[in-house]
């Protein structure tokens, strides 16, 4: 049996520009990509803890240590600069696998700095 689980969230990501002419996705700062292992063009599922919008997109890599984190394309409409975002990968395991999988969580503070690492 496969199972899906939470792979890895970046909790509490500022958004930093939102670009609705752009074609579509979320621009994360690369570096954090790195830390929950969130890979270019990866599926991703994000809540707006402002408005509760919940969306699904992927994620393509921003410059890395810029801190951003873009609504682009028609995510644009979900959220504004200065929401805060919790943004979630996930796998799909199998049951061995899964009994002792841990997610890479990152907590972010001000500028989107990581002010709290979990299971990195």
């Amino acid at each position: 049996m496969q199972i899906h689980l939470l792979k890895g969230k970046i909790h509490r990501a500022l958004v930093t520009d939102a670009n609705v002419d752009y074609e579509g996705s979320l621009t994360i700062d690369h570096d954090l990509m790195d830390k929950v292992r969130l890979l270019p063009y990866e599926r991703v599922v994000c809540g707006n803890l402002a408005n509760g919008n919940r969306f699904e997109t992927y994620a393509i890599p921003g410059k890395r240590g810029s801190g951003d984190i873009i609504l682009n394309g028609a995510t644009a409409h979900l959220g504004q600069t200065g929401d805060r975002l919790t943004i979630m990968l996930f796998a799909l395991l199998d049951e061995q696998s899964a009994a002792s999988h841990k997610p890479r969580i990152i907590v972010l503070g001000e500028d989107n700095a990581v002010i709290e690492d979990r299971n990195i």
